[in-house]
């Protein structure tokens, strides 16, 4: 496969259909039963991934490495250390290079114009693990996991309270592909950027001042912590700053009483959510970290096999 503009990639939420996703969460709830029965599944075999990482991870690694191996691939693990993108070569030769040697390409790194110029010179799918724009698997795993406890998403709200993120913008752009709407609430100077976020109109989502406000009526509540990786050295501003931010059981209150909660971890207990929460009856944080491995899974298979 030499044409590289024939690949399709998966770099941020909108680059699947809502037709597209219906099918992915339809397989990874197949996948996912057949793994808790002990039934292999193994489409992948003779598949290789090439796990790149340029900031470190623990979710992403393990699911998408034990998820690989579950489907009969095998895995290629490279750090910053064996490949410095865009620093050792440029990374139009790496992608050149990678993707004539594996099937598919997981890259979680810095800004996103880094993984958009690997996939725009590689051969095979790749796949954003994390960016500081986007975070579209975890976003893929969350809806899963509210699919799971609540049935569809379509219609319901989504209360984000914290950073206008990587999350918030892949929250954005799910709530419109998917039709439901995301009430917003971060401090003042860290807002979402619509242009950044890449949506098209505001319909989909409303803004609020005050989180609790945010959080009236909601099917979930999510947030993530004031401090992304690759923005320590503003610490001490955000944690003032979100001092207000913290998920607590009020917030849950003045959600629906059926409300979820969830968090992409790590968490900080104490400050973008009390333990209460986290910890407590409406958090379903594990199953939303298992789902990780599931959801990848699925999106694996989707783009090494189309629609199985």
């Amino acid at each position: 496969m030499s044409d590289t503009s024939r690949v399709r990639h998966y770099l941020q939420f909108s680059d699947l259909s809502a037709d597209e996703y219906a099918h992915v969460f339809a397989r990874a709830a197949f996948i996912k039963q057949r793994f808790k029965a002990y039934e292999k599944h193994q489409p992948l075999v003779d598949r290789t991934l090439a796990l790149i990482f340029e900031k470190a991870s623990t979710r992403t690694r393990v699911s998408f490495e034990a998820g690989m191996y579950q489907m009969g691939g095998s895995v290629v693990h490279l750090t910053t250390g064996d490949s410095q993108l865009g620093r050792a070569e440029p990374i139009e030769d790496s992608a050149k290079v990678i993707s004539r040697m594996v099937d598919l390409v997981m890259i979680r790194t810095f800004e996103q114009t880094k993984i958009e110029a690997f996939a725009a010179h590689s051969r095979v799918p790749v796949i954003n693990g994390l960016t500081n724009e986007f975070h579209p698997c975890q976003i893929l795993a969350d809806i899963f996991t509210f699919i799971e406890h609540r049935g569809s998403i379509a219609g319901k709200t989504v209360a984000w309270v914290g950073d206008g993120n990587n999350m918030a913008n892949t929250w954005l752009q799910a709530s419109e592909l998917l039709g439901f709407t995301v009430h917003l609430s971060t401090p003042s100077g860290y807002e979402v950027d619509q242009s950044v976020a890449g949506i098209r109109s505001a319909d989909s989502y409303k803004v609020f001042k005050d989180p609790m406000d945010a959080c009236r009526g909601a099917d979930l509540v999510t947030t993530d912590v004031w401090t992304s990786m690759g923005y320590e050295a503003e610490n001490d501003a955000r944690r003032s700053a979100f001092a207000d931010w913290c998920v607590d059981e009020e917030m849950m209150r003045v959600a629906r009483p059926d409300a979820l909660f969830m968090h992409c971890l790590p968490a900080h207990r104490g400050e973008e959510v009390q333990a209460e929460v986290i910890d407590g009856p409406q958090s379903v944080v594990w199953d939303e970290a298992e789902n990780r491995l599931h959801a990848q899974k699925a999106l694996m298979e989707f783009m090494l096999l189309g629609r199985v």
